[in-house]
């Protein structure tokens, strides 16, 4: 047990060391000493103090500043739905989206022209924007065009990528180069050898070399090198590459063709595959997937009559998909192949009227796609209606419900060309509409018009595609509302 001064001394240990000072007046305590040796201490804590409200009270003055005093920039509103018309006008096949003013929404292009002088929107491009360059073309007088403008890389090192236009001129394929900074034609006509026909693409190996395809005679696949394309044309040397297999290959079938195809190709399309970009060439006769580097074929699928140019989307989460339409008619099917394996997903008979515009898809937030299609399902297995008087119905589909069509809308007019886009970076889906009269020597009402995608679900028609079904037609659309859309990578 303690005794009664060590247990003074704990309870009143400040006391104890007061009655040690007194009995040792002469030997202070080593904390007397190093408080006596430290009269900084207290101004430094009232300083440190100091320092720290004030760096407080700064952090919550640019707080306050940003939050309240400096107003956020307005962010642009995509409106849902808008239409503007355009009379006594006509318009053209094209349609596309881009953001022009740097505001992150897509804008619309298109172009139509007004029949009525006394409009003030009777201008053309050149009065709204500026000419980079204008040059006659130096085609020879009995040449047609089998491209479009194809995207060179900077073959004369101005800074810009160059053009190439391929024209057939008796019986031959020539290939003109541009600048594309200043449109001057770089070197002269260089000629490819051969014949051709329209639909040429232009194919980059896994090498990084750069080369023409393009469909020649009897059904087969010709090509060429741009490197060799450009010496020709200038009589130099090119900055560009040449792939040696492909090179092997030209070389032991010229001036023929690099791979021959059941039928006469009709769509010549660069799609993604496991290392480098393939080629999916759809024939008269069968659709084939072929080998980007070595050109064999990887798979065939018999198909008679595919009335379009395909397109690529996700049936599977991240694996893509080939979107075929076969056959025109009452006898339209839609096809869904897997683009690795040629296997067949998904497919439906879905009429197809004259006019109808090409399918499209959306990549959706599941990692799959949402598809729209055009058609009349009405058609299917009766004969009451005729194509020539029916409306074009676009319905949207998606691989969570394969036994489902959603019947978005009706168009009576003559559609001339039709988009889903994104309009914002992963934000709602809206299809454009571009409608007019049916040839351009015919003026008439041109509209161009956007629908938000979720504002069209509510008063859709639910089209079952099988009988039965677990869902009722409400949580169908209900799930139709809820899809998410990304942007492409």
């Amino acid at each position: 047990m303690m005794d009664s001064k060590d247990l003074e001394a704990e309870i009143h240990p400040l006391k104890n060391e007061d009655k040690k000072l007194q009995e040792n007046p002469g030997n202070p305590t080593k904390t007397e000493d190093s408080l006596k040796g430290a009269p900084w201490q207290p101004r430094l804590s009232r300083c440190r103090t100091v320092a720290f409200f004030l760096s407080l009270f700064v952090c919550l003055f640019v707080v306050f500043v940003v939050s309240f005093i400096i107003p956020c920039p307005d962010r642009p509103v995509s409106q849902g739905v808008w239409r503007t018309d355009y009379s006594a006008a006509v318009t053209y096949d094209f349609l596309a989206t881009e953001d022009i003013n740097r505001d992150r929404i897509q804008d619309v292009l298109f172009l139509y022209k007004y029949t009525n002088g006394s409009n003030n929107f009777n201008l053309s491009c050149t009065d709204e924007g500026e000419t980079l360059w204008s040059h006659p073309s130096s085609f020879g007088r009995n040449a047609s065009i089998l491209s479009s403008l194809l995207q060179l890389p900077d073959v004369d090192a101005d800074g810009a990528p160059d053009l190439l236009v391929l024209t057939q001129e008796e019986k031959e394929v020539g290939g003109y180069i541009y600048s594309g900074s200043t449109g001057h034609q770089i070197g002269h006509r260089g000629s490819l050898g051969v014949g051709g026909t329209a639909g040429s693409l232009l194919h980059v190996t896994r090498a990084g070399a750069h080369y023409i395809l393009f469909p020649c005679a009897a059904g087969s696949l010709c090509g060429c090198s741009v490197k060799g394309l450009h010496e020709k044309a200038t009589g130099s040397g090119s900055p560009l590459k040449r792939d040696p297999l492909w090179e092997g290959m030209l070389n032991a079938t010229a001036p023929g063709p690099l791979w021959r195809s059941p039928g006469a190709i009709h769509y010549l399309m660069n799609v993604p595959g496991k290392a480098g970009e393939d080629l999916l060439l759809v024939s008269s006769e069968a659709c084939v997937l072929v080998g980007g580097q070595d050109l064999v074929p990887r798979w065939t699928f018999s198909a008679a009559q595919v009335s379009r140019k395909p397109i690529l989307g996700h049936y599977k989460p991240d694996t893509l998909a080939v979107v075929i339409e076969n056959g025109t008619g009452v006898d339209r099917q839609i096809l869904f192949l897997d683009l690795s394996t040629g296997a067949l997903l998904w497919n439906q008979a879905l009429p197809g009227l004259p006019g109808d515009p090409p399918s499209a898809s959306l990549p959706t937030a599941d990692h799959r796609s949402a598809f729209f299609f055009w058609g009349l399902h009405e058609l299917m297995g009766t004969n009451q209606t005729e194509p020539r008087d029916a409306q074009h119905s676009l319905y949207m589909f998606h691989p969570t419900l394969p036994g489902v069509l959603l019947e978005l809308a009706n168009i009576s007019a003559n559609i001339v060309a039709f988009q889903a886009v994104l309009f914002e970076p992963s934000r709602h889906a809206a299809c454009v509409l571009l409608t007019g009269p049916t040839s351009p020597d015919t003026p008439g009402m041109v509209s161009v018009a956007k629908h938000k995608v979720r504002d069209l679900v509510p008063s859709s028609r639910v089209v079952r595609l099988a009988e039965g079904g677990p869902d009722s037609d409400q949580a169908v659309r209900d799930r139709f509302s809820r899809l998410r859309y990304r942007s492409e990578a």
